[in-house]
């Protein structure tokens, strides 16, 4: 991998892991339709993959550190409201988590076949487009705020998570539709996505550092910079999407599952006549 496709990979790392259009679809079907010769099983590839991860993780932690501080306060005191309300949300935040881990690590080997798939890749993404869309249909104008969820609506948003392990379904997107659905404000469901986020990064980026360890890979310059390029995009993201949400209620995922569609169809195009 060049340093430049490594610095456009991160770029759409840090776009795509919180924007709700897939961010492994994207990294499965981009380097086939540029015909870049890029092997996601390769041994430089991993390396790469991990600090890539690594960036996002910290820029979801940078942007949301208020809310772990005070998960952190709830935990040690318990004398105000407040953190029995912050230890209850940060339950629900952990009970959400654990479908994805489950799922994760019984079907990582089947999901790794996957992985390096586009035609299915993008045969998904357009699946994932209709599940935006039909999803913000359903919900309707969603009121409930964060504290309003309860522990059904954070399984759900949990096993919603677990399908997002299939390359063209989005991790966000799949979550905060659940949250909707479950009667979450666009924004709140965003937020407990992200905050779910960190943790799972970080799961899985410990999961893969003993191989590298293991392997002796280096840290070379392109996977150090595709990790710094990754993060900053990935907090201009957080702050876009948050944003957007605030003031977007009513269908605010739509804009997204037409991309979804759109895209989807278009690299199944292109991949047929390739």
């Amino acid at each position: 991998m060049t340093a430049l496709q490594a610095v456009v990979m991160a770029v759409l790392q840090g776009v795509t892991e919180l924007f709700p259009v897939s961010s492994l679809g994207h990294a499965v079907i981009l380097p086939r339709l540029l015909g870049w010769p890029i092997d996601e099983r390769a041994p430089d590839f991993l390396p790469y993959l991990v600090v890539m991860h690594l960036g996002t993780a910290a820029a979801l932690f940078f942007y949301f550190w208020r809310d772990w501080f005070a998960f952190l306060g709830s935990l040690i005191s318990s004398s105000s409201p407040r953190s029995a309300t912050d230890r209850r949300i940060f339950a629900l935040v952990v009970l959400a988590t654990i479908p994805a881990v489950v799922v994760g690590y019984g079907f990582r080997k089947l999901l790794g076949d996957a992985f390096g798939t586009p035609t299915l890749a993008a045969f998904v993404l357009i699946v994932n487009g209709f599940v935006l869309y039909f999803a913000d249909r359903i919900a309707g104008e969603s009121v409930g705020v964060l504290e309003d969820l309860n522990w059904k609506g954070a399984l759900a948003i949990g096993v919603a998570q677990c399908f997002a392990l299939v390359p063209g379904f989005s991790r966000s997107g799949l979550t905060i539709a659940a949250g909707v659905v479950a009667g979450l404000k666009h924004e709140a469901s965003a937020r407990f996505s992200f905050l779910m986020a960190t943790p799972i990064i970080l799961g899985a980026t410990a999961l893969e550092a003993p191989k590298l360890m293991h392997q002796g890979a280096t840290l070379g310059g392109p996977a150090i910079i595709s990790g710094v390029v990754a993060g900053v995009v990935a907090y201009a993201s957080l702050v876009f999407l948050m944003r957007y949400f605030n003031r977007h209620e009513f269908e605010a995922m739509r804009p997204f599952s037409f991309y979804c569609a759109a895209a989807g169809l278009i690299s199944l195009a292109i991949i047929a006549v390739a």
